[in-house]
């Protein structure tokens, strides 16, 4: 498979519908960043669990775990109601709140 076979692969499974946000380098830092805190969290509950470590130990890794995707999630929704939805409504394209609304009904669930 040749580089630009793969990386129209990787472009498809990544865009998942036809919008998108331009986020600043920084923001797009600051959130991968944040992401690879989380992903290394994981590996280390993976690691107690091949390590054999305490159930509680796991458990309270796993709740810190949880805490930090959350919290990025409440970031990641501050910022595009800030940003995203905000512009949207200036435009007059209010189907975004609709949007909105059915995107935490379903985070709420």
């Amino acid at each position: 498979m040749s580089e630009n076979e793969s990386k129209n692969e990787n472009e498809i499974k990544y865009n998942c519908c036809a919008k998108s946000t331009n986020r600043s380098e920084q923001e797009r830092k600051n959130l991968i960043n944040r992401l690879n805190r989380v992903e290394g969290q994981i590996r280390g509950i993976k690691g107690m669990i091949e390590n054999n470590a305490y159930c509680t130990d796991i458990l309270m890794q796993c709740s810190a775990a949880s805490a930090a995707i959350n919290s990025f999630s409440k970031d990641l929704i501050g910022s595009h109601i800030r940003g995203c939805v905000a512009r949207d409504i200036r435009e007059g394209k209010d189907d975004v709140i609709d949007e909105l609304v059915s995107l935490l009904y379903k985070l709420m669930k």
